[in-house]
């Protein structure tokens, strides 16, 4: 029974979610031959001020990255 964990930071519309559940999914279908009525996945949406990248909180490397 697989269980998929994805993490990302807020602002994915639900939409975006749904597709990427899809996806995941149908991958995990064709690629391992595994039955979509076992799989589950979560997405985990985290704040950007819970998130570290390249030594900084995402939100301030966002701000000095100008993004």
């Amino acid at each position: 029974m697989p269980y998929i964990n994805i993490q990302i930071t807020t602002g994915a519309t639900r939409d975006q979610k749904s597709r990427l559940v899809r996806d995941v999914t149908g991958s995990l279908v064709e690629v391992l031959g595994k039955r979509p009525e076992h799989i589950h996945i979560v997405i985990q949406e985290i704040e950007e001020e819970n998130w570290g990248f390249e030594g900084m909180l995402t939100d301030d490397w966002k701000k000095s990255a100008g993004k």
